[in-house]
């Protein structure tokens, strides 16, 4: 893989590093600066010309600035002659912003889309966007990468056989119906309604949750509001036991620690995609304990922080995305990774 560069920004360098470490590349020097008047200056401390350029940069918070890092990089490649520049965007914080729900309002996700085109991406590379629409914001490729098979994989561990996935609301429905069939579970949603970002009720779960071990299956959990909304409607059923997954653990503003507080949470799984504070979770050593319905995983620190009573666990995607990644260089088929049993990536052009 001699003619492929990685530069990752400053949002998520440690999983820039861990797809560079998969891929069997090394992980190129990006230099950010700041002028006297608060403006972000960019350099790409590695050849760009001709070679087939990879910028790792999730859109977190700071949002605006990372966002605006990941234009300059962009610019900066374009600049420097690369021959195709694909941003690799494990979170896509601006998807969220997809609809009209109101007059005069904008359409965020779309507007970050044309900028992030007209700054010089040929191509995308996301995970678990919002909504399918989103997909269509972008006028090059995008290549669509979920982490449900990370999440299965984990899940496996458990008897499964009286397992019920619930999908916060029928937008994420399809996804949580594609994950029970992964793991053999049936499947169930919650009737919600959103009045204000952080407002939401869920009036019912449509869907067999009584006396089962249930597995809340959502793309991000940010404050955690629908998911605390939810676990309220699920206790009315009185379900066995309760797990929560998602693909991007924001836990903005203490949600974390909500959760934690929650006593019928056994865990919380989610996958690296964004970085989240080592203070909050611990590394999963693989002790994974009993794998019944006691929700006894292991167990490597002190019970008294929260964090800890929620079990969190964190999943890398590094392996999906540096697969991803080289077969994109490659010309191979990006959908194929989701069709047949993902193959280690390539070390240095094997």
């Amino acid at each position: 893989m001699r003619d492929i560069a990685v530069f990752s920004g400053s949002a998520h360098p440690e999983l820039a590093a861990e797809v560079c470490a998969h891929l069997g590349v090394p992980l190129s020097p990006t230099r950010v600066s700041r002028f006297a008047n608060d403006c972000l200056e960019v350099q790409l401390q590695a050849n760009c010309r001709e070679r087939d350029v990879f910028l790792i940069q999730p859109l977190v918070k700071p949002v605006q600035e990372h966002l605006v890092e990941l234009l300059l990089m962009c610019d900066a490649a374009r600049g420097a002659s690369a021959g195709r520049i694909t941003v690799v965007m494990p979170h896509y914080s601006y998807a969220r912003s997809d609809k009209k729900d109101a007059p005069r309002i904008s359409l965020g996700g779309r507007l970050v889309a044309d900028l992030l085109v007209a700054a010089g991406a040929g191509r995308v590379l996301a995970m678990t966007l919002h909504a399918p629409q989103v997909h269509g914001f972008f006028s090059v490729p995008v290549d669509h990468l979920h982490a449900l098979r990370e999440l299965a994989a984990h899940f496996r561990q458990y008897d499964l056989s009286r397992t019920t996935v619930v999908s916060p609301d029928l937008g994420n429905a399809k996804e949580a119906a594609a994950f029970a069939r992964m793991i053999g579970a049936q499947v169930a949603a919650g009737a919600k309604q959103r009045y204000a970002d952080d407002r939401v009720t869920i009036s019912s779960v449509i869907g067999d949750v009584s006396g089962r071990d249930v597995i809340v299956l959502d793309d991000e959990i940010a404050k955690g509001s629908t998911v605390l909304e939810l676990l309220d409607r699920l206790r009315e059923s009185e379900p066995r036991s309760i797990r929560i997954a998602c693909t991007h653990g924001l836990f903005a503003e203490g949600a974390l620690k909500r959760l934690a507080e929650q006593p019928d949470v056994l865990e919380i799984v989610c996958t690296n995609t964004v970085p989240v504070p080592v203070e909050e979770h611990y590394r999963d050593t693989g002790d994974t304990g009993d794998t019944g319905d006691t929700g006894n995983t292991g167990n490597t620190a002190d019970r008294s922080d929260p964090a800890d009573k929620a079990r969190l666990r964190v999943l890398s995607i590094a392996p999906a995305l540096a697969e991803a990644v080289r077969r994109i260089h490659n010309g191979e088929s990006v959908s194929a990774l989701f069709d047949a049993p993902r193959s280690k990536p390539a070390r240095g052009g094997e």
